[in-house]
């Protein structure tokens, strides 16, 4: 018979991660740091009951204590932030400190038991980061270009078109090494394969999208669409009805598919009369197009799973 795991919450903040966990004494902030992460696994492993550790996700602020927990072998569940504030309001608690939002942490795992966030793969962790910074400079020269056309001083032109030009070189040595990480990668080579051969979906948006989707082929349709953000829900209520909406999700995986649903509307004959029926039926071009999007997504998760195969 396992031993039930015992919960502690972690409030992760840039300086401190604050701690709580009713069933043992633990310290109430460690820095955050290495030594605080070392500090903290040294009481977690001395523990006969296995302990689990729920944290909210804080931007990159999570990831160091989340790769130390996972290193010590120690349980843990990286949650939004939204589930654990609704389990606060749900229960009439209003008042937020550090200090509340780790006991409350606590709390949520007792008595929702998350699933264990499971330890991600490194190559897929490298691919993310690159792939996130590809995105970041091509914002960045978009930004650029724009005031290239709003300046009339001739230094400062120069000055723009020498950074554009930096831009440039930076953005094609991230998609380089992309490709070198995707092909160095057999399991990841073998995906993309695979994806690229649904019309609309290029090798870019490919590894974008596995980047920021790591679980795509492991999911059910309303899994994969919910985690994306691409889920419509209901807003009706008695006899009104309201319009259904998205909303959540995973913002990198919808910019991913955003592009390749546009050019699959001009290029997959299926895709093509999908978003044209919709925008027959009186829908706006973002509604059809997101409908697109979804049955991108779903089709293309359902091609990573082995014996599966729908056409598209």
């Amino acid at each position: 018979m396992l031993t039930p795991s015992v919960y502690l919450g972690a409030d992760v903040s840039k300086p401190t991660i604050d701690l709580a966990c009713p069933h043992f004494a633990v310290a109430t902030s460690i820095p955050h740091n290495p030594a605080g992460y070392r500090t903290l696994i040294k009481t977690l492993v001395r523990r006969p009951a296995p302990v689990h550790v729920v944290c909210e996700a804080t931007g990159p602020y999570h990831q160091g204590l989340v790769s130390a927990l996972h290193q010590a072998g120690i349980l843990v569940s990286v949650v939004n932030p939204r589930l654990p504030r609704d389990f606060a309001r749900a229960r009439g608690q209003l008042a937020k400190t550090d200090a509340i939002d780790a006991r409350l942490l606590a709390d949520y795992g007792r008595i929702l038991q998350p699933a264990p966030t499971p330890r991600p793969d490194a190559r897929m962790i490298l691919l993310n980061d690159l792939v996130t910074r590809r995105a970041q400079l091509v914002e960045d020269r978009a930004r650029e270009k724009v005031r290239l056309q709003q300046t009339t001083c001739a230094e400062a032109l120069a000055s723009l078109k020498l950074h554009v030009r930096h831009l440039d070189g930076q953005i094609e040595k991230l998609l380089a090494r992309i490709a070198e990480v995707v092909e160095s990668t057999p399991a990841l080579r073998a995906k993309v394969a695979r994806l690229v051969a649904v019309q609309g979906v290029g090798a870019l948006t490919a590894s974008a999208l596995l980047a920021a989707l790591p679980e795509l082929g492991t999911l059910s349709k309303s899994e994969v669409t919910s985690l994306a953000g691409l889920a419509p829900f209901n807003r009706d209520s008695g006899a009104f009805r309201g319009t259904r909406s998205i909303r959540g999700g995973r913002l990198d995986v919808r910019r991913a598919l955003y592009m390749a649903a546009l050019s699959a509307t001009r290029s997959n004959p299926i895709l093509q009369a999908v978003y044209l029926r919709l925008r027959a039926n009186g829908k706006a071009h973002k509604v059809a197009l997101t409908a697109v999007m979804r049955k991108l997504l779903v089709h293309l998760n359902s091609i990573l799973k082995p014996l599966t195969l729908t056409p598209l």
